[in-house]
């Protein structure tokens, strides 16, 4: 019986999955079981899955839908006792299995590891850091306050915590990752491998188009996490969460390649993050961000990015980001 089992989604993903898959397999940690679901893919993804000859591979065929059925339905094809997601662009490093396999066995009270993230563009060059935040034991209200985990990529589970909390939400339709992870942070402690053994992969097709989609989904997670949080949380806490993930979502915006429309909805969602957390107001470098907003909303895109790139030689995006965001 495999120790680990590794559960990678995949729904027309023909593009990645075979490198995605080959990161698996050069893990130092080798005891494990790598079940793919396809997710109704209309693409050659079952095809190239299937191709990869190790006997550790599983592929299933299902009807599309969506990210959570999936990885729930591949946890039900699951043997190990500690359980690995991995979304079909993304890629680890080759010693993350063991390393956060150690890290569990060597902290018995802690039922999640997570690793350090890093972003990667659609060629598999580095674009950016992740949050690189390491917070170790009861993380639920950091966890609340700044989604660190990242991506549905990152964490090992041991199977008995996930079953607890009975899996992935498959009622939601965005945020599924962030529900599960504070859903076992309000009962389990966590550990961090404070290293960046996650690629998560970034292109035009990252975000999806329905932003409101999203938004409306995202509140809700954080509604219900304040209200079902296993210690009373201040109020104060609920908006500066709210604030954070309006900040997140328009530096996401704004780190495409600029449209009018990107523009306009960053404007909207800036107008949010400052409804929840006024002092925004006061800081100089929302200044900053507002020139952004407005390059991208007024100039043709062309002559927008180039104005954008000067503007990252002062500071990039991902650096006021950080600036502006709200911490524990």
């Amino acid at each position: 019986m495999p120790l680990i089992s590794v559960i990678i989604p995949a729904y027309n993903s023909e593009k990645t999955i075979r490198e995605t898959i080959e990161s698996v397999l050069k893990q130092t940690f080798s005891d494990f079981e790598l079940i793919v679901i396809n997710d109704g893919s209309t693409d050659r993804t079952l095809e190239i899955a299937s191709s990869i000859k190790d006997a550790r591979i599983k592929v299933f065929s299902y009807s599309n839908a969506g990210g959570a059925v999936s990885r729930n339905r591949g946890f039900s094809h699951s043997l190990g006792e500690f359980i690995a997601f991995l979304d079909a662009d993304d890629l680890w490093t080759p010693d993350k299995l063991e390393a956060q396999l150690k890290a569990l066995k060597e902290n018995p009270e802690a039922a999640v590891a997570y690793s350090w993230l890093n972003a990667i563009d659609e060629s598999g060059k580095f674009l950016r850091k992740g949050n690189h935040r390491t917070e170790i034991g009861d993380i639920f209200t950091q966890l609340y306050l700044i989604p660190f985990v990242e991506t549905g990529s990152n964490p090992l589970i041991r199977r008995q915590a996930f079953i607890d909390v009975n899996g992935f939400d498959e009622s939601l339709t965005a945020s599924q990752d962030y529900d599960l992870y504070l859903r076992l942070a309000a009962r389990y402690e966590f550990i961090a491998v404070p290293f960046p053994q996650v690629l998560y992969r970034i292109s035009s097709h990252t975000m999806s188009a329905n932003v409101r989609r999203q938004e409306a989904t995202s509140l809700f997670v954080r509604e219900r996490a304040f209200n079902e949080s296993p210690k009373p949380l201040p109020l104060e806490l609920k908006r500066y969460s709210i604030a954070n993930f309006y900040k997140d979502i328009m530096f996401r915006l704004l780190n495409m390649p600029p449209k009018k429309e990107r523009g306009w909805e960053a404007a909207r969602l800036l107008w949010n993050a400052i409804k929840y957390d006024p002092e925004l107001l006061r800081r100089r470098i929302i200044w900053k961000v507002l020139l952004r907003i407005a390059a991208i909303t007024m100039l043709p895109s062309q002559q927008a990015e180039i104005l954008l790139k000067k503007m990252n030689k002062l500071a990039d995006i991902s650096t006021l980001f950080v600036l502006m965001r709200r911490e524990p």
